[in-house]
């Protein structure tokens, strides 16, 4: 049996992966109701839902706080839609698997590499208007030549390097959790006999794919603010 594929519809001379399209969607939806879901009735002593969304608001902006110092709560909210984007993106992939055919039409987001540049991308839109906006477009050029003009080449290939890693770094984690998920159900489908070992060992895996996923989501949002930092906050700051 061949490799299942994702379905694909063409639009103006564009490839969509509609599988990649729908899970980005059912990973927006998701969050959305939650946090509609945990923030209706709110009170001045939160409990319950409402604990966790504020535990999980303060959390990321305590993360990002020693990065961006007094403009943490210009970034807070963006930093913490990324990161339950890429908690929840990472993780939907676990929840099943649903092949039809030559096709698959379930997976995590992130373990599209396309998907990972695209958020990299937007981090680094953000990185460099929010430093032109801070600094002034003569002051963010000015940026590149410190600490020496020679510095030049490193700084520019620097700024590359980092939507690079940003995005590379969680493809590989995501994508390779998947391909050993995929081997298991290969495992398991092997005989009766290996069946409950495959069982077990996915049970193993998921939990260590869930663990992963967090650190990845933490990573990803520390790298971005750290790298917002570097461009809004000066070191008179």
């Amino acid at each position: 049996m061949g490799e299942s594929t994702n379905p694909t519809a063409s639009f103006l001379g564009l490839d969509f992966d509609l599988t990649i399209l729908a899970m980005c969607l059912l990973t927006v939806l998701i969050i959305f109701l939650s946090v509609f879901w945990a923030s209706r009735s709110m009170t001045l002593k939160p409990k319950g839902k409402q604990n966790v969304l504020e535990w999980t608001y303060e959390f990321v902006q305590d993360l990002i706080r020693p990065n961006v110092g007094k403009y943490t709560s210009n970034y807070t909210l963006f930093a913490f839609a990324l990161f339950l984007f890429i908690l929840i993106a990472n993780n939907i992939g676990l929840v099943t698997k649903l092949n039809a055919g030559d096709y698959n039409f379930w997976t995590s987001p992130t373990s599209n590499i396309v998907v990972d540049f695209s958020l990299s991308l937007i981090v680094a839109t953000i990185v460099h208007v929010e430093g032109v906006r801070k600094n002034g477009f003569k002051g963010y050029l000015k940026g590149y030549l410190a600490p020496t003009p020679a510095m030049l080449p490193m700084n520019i290939l620097e700024e590359l390097t980092n939507v690079a890693s940003l995005a590379l770094r969680l493809y590989g984690n995501i994508f390779s959790g998947e391909v050993v998920l995929s081997l298991l159900v290969t495992f398991a489908n092997l005989s009766i006999f290996t069946a409950p070992i495959a069982f077990l060992l996915n049970l193993a895996w998921t939990a260590f794919s869930i663990f992963i996923s967090a650190i990845q989501a933490y990573v990803f949002v520390l790298l971005a603010s750290t790298y917002i930092g570097k461009k809004v906050v000066t070191t008179e700051e």
